[in-house]
């Protein structure tokens, strides 16, 4: 339905306000009020990421963590995110929150713009969707490079039954930011609670159906592939839809809107351009990434030898991303709306001060947890996949490799978020042409590799990359803010990262007193990681205490307070 220029718009509420002024407050009501948005959204990640971790786990049972039917569907399974990374989250996720917060300063709260701005979406992802469906079998063959006839029939059908799920990622994407923008958080983050639970109850429905598990690329009938394939794309048309009821009930009510000229979508055509070309660049990348990793999986199989290829690397990518989407994404989703306020108001100081927010108030977690790769990795990778030690080897040994660079990776994410924030899409473009070129080197170098060791440096180059990206940016935002008052934030690093360290020192100890005997085990594993990971946090957290790393104290705040006094503490 077009709109005409005498339609008025129909008593139109104007957004709710942000969650988190950029403004208002002081210091502590600022933190607070961000780790209260911060814990809504990482608690129902965290919800999310278990269930993740549980369908993860099924479907290693289902398709195997390594080889040539778990990489079949790797490949398709990947195409609709890598797709929808970038003409939805690539392009809208960067855009949508500024374009926004910018329009509802005007008389109708912004809904006739936003109201243009998804119709013009949504025709994009339509017209992505068919495109995509028509093009499977190429997008097959640019993403995998596996030799085996039947393993590529395999992983065709399945992308044609993957596929669909390109429109309903986007239309998630699209829905969540407009609740984020309006301040409304915690849906974006449940969302994906629902999706895991239709996924598993496929995986269980296909696990005691009878059907055979981890059948090579030959041995898959249709309905082994419907169901598998089929639940997978129903659970993400259930995670969009169920976006329209938080919607709906802050008052936004999407019409369709045609004639786009002139509407003023010209600056967020520019920002999402820019961001389209920064995510086509990425996707180059990992086009050679996953041709590596499912080259990996075909001589592994041909030599008989256990070698981490696209399925070993996507479950190491997934216990990766655990500490990055609960910690950094959910306090990072709660700065953005902050961040495009103040910077629609040219407050740079604001934005200097919730850039160091930002960094600061995940450290906690993130460090330690970085460092505990090293150490723990196997342990959690046998307690989720429960595999043998070959295939629990070759994933531990990609998630160590990635695990070391959840700090850049965090810090190049928020980073991003900066430059979104003020409108400017080209300067991330540069950070990710940097960031692609350098872990292609290393990719590259992993095709000469043995096949044993190709997951590890297609890990490291992840790490290397992103490290080189986040000091870039660093410099970058030094020139266009100014000082950027970084010194305690370096210091509390350092501190954290020295606490981690000694703290990780003495578990390695305690560790080389159990048997192996039991760590080969699930139920050794689960008890291991029960009793020497949080024996470890709290190390790591008490020394930091007596280093007087205030954000410790602020994170461990709601259970010290309800503890006897026994001193004043010591902060910076």
């Amino acid at each position: 339905m077009s709109q005409d220029a005498a339609h008025t718009p129909k008593a139109a509420q104007p957004p709710a306000p942000p969650a988190t002024p950029p403004t208002g407050g002081g210091p502590e009501s600022q933190r607070q009020s961000l780790g209260r948005a911060s814990a809504l959204m990482a608690s129902g990640t965290m919800v999310s990421r278990v269930l993740g971790m549980v369908r993860a786990a099924l479907l290693v049972v289902v398709i195997g963590g390594t080889g040539l039917s778990a990489d079949a569907f790797s490949v398709a399974n990947t195409l609709p995110n890598q797709i929808n990374l970038l003409v939805a989250g690539g392009m809208l996720g960067a855009v949508l929150v500024p374009q926004i917060v910018k329009a509802a300063g005007r008389p109708d709260g912004g809904e006739d713009y936003v109201n243009r701005l998804l119709t013009l979406s949504l025709i994009v992802m339509a017209v992505t969707t068919a495109v995509g469906l028509a093009a499977a079998p190429l997008l097959v063959g640019l993403f995998s490079n596996a030799k085996d006839p039947a393993a590529i029939r395999l992983a065709v059908t399945f992308a044609y039954l993957c596929l669909p799920q390109i429109f309903f990622y986007g239309l998630y994407t699209l829905l969540g930011n407009v609740l984020n923008a309006r301040g409304r958080f915690t849906a974006f983050m449940w969302a994906p609670v629902l999706a895991n639970v239709v996924s598993i109850i496929g995986l269980l429905i296909f696990t005691f159906s009878g059907y055979p598990r981890q059948a090579a690329p030959g041995d898959w009938s249709s309905g082994m592939i419907w169901l598998l394939a089929g639940t997978m794309t129903l659970s993400i048309v259930v995670q969009a839809i169920f976006l329209v009821i938080p919607l709906r009930r802050s008052g936004f009510r999407y019409r369709p809107r045609f004639g786009f000229r002139g509407a003023g979508l010209r600056s967020a055509s520019g920002v999402a351009l820019w961001s389209f070309a920064a995510v086509a660049v990425g996707q180059l990348g990992f086009i050679v990434t996953s041709r590596v990793l499912t080259r990996a999986s075909d001589l592994a199989e041909r030599d008989r030898i256990v070698a981490a290829g696209k399925a070993s690397y996507d479950n190491a990518f997934l216990l990766f991303m655990l500490p990055h989407s609960l910690i950094t994404v959910s306090l990072t989703t709660a700065l953005f709306v902050r961040l495009a306020t103040a910077a629609q108001h040219g407050n740079t100081r604001a934005v200097v001060a919730d850039l160091n927010r930002g960094l600061r108030m995940p450290a906690p977690l993130t460090v330690p947890i970085s460092l505990a790769g090293v150490l723990f990795a196997p342990l959690v990778v046998k307690l989720f996949f429960q595999q043998d030690q070959g295939t629990t080897d070759a994933i531990a040994g990609v998630l160590v490799a990635m695990l070391l660079g959840v700090l850049p990776f965090g810090w190049l994410y928020l980073i991003n978020r900066v430059y979104y924030a003020f409108e400017d899409g080209r300067t991330p473009f540069y950070f990710q042409v940097l960031v692609t070129a350098v872990a292609t080197g290393f990719n590259l170098y992993a095709f000469t590799v043995p096949v044993t060791q190709t997951g590890i440096w297609v890990g490291i180059g992840q790490t290397v990359s992103n490290a080189v990206g986040a000091l870039l940016g660093f410099l970058a935002l030094r020139r266009k803010l100014g000082l950027l008052g970084l010194s305690r934030t370096i210091r509390m690093h350092v501190r954290l990262v020295l606490a981690s360290a000694v703290a990780l020192a003495l578990a390695w100890l305690a560790l080389a007193w159990i048997p192996s005997s039991w760590t080969d085990s699930v139920l050794g594993a689960a008890a291991v990681l029960l009793v020497l990971g949080p024996a470890y946090l709290v190390l790591a957290w008490g020394l930091g205490h007596l280093m007087r790393v205030r954000e410790v104290d602020d994170l461990l705040a709601p259970v010290t307070r309800r503890l006897p006094r026994v001193g004043t503490p010591r902060n910076e």
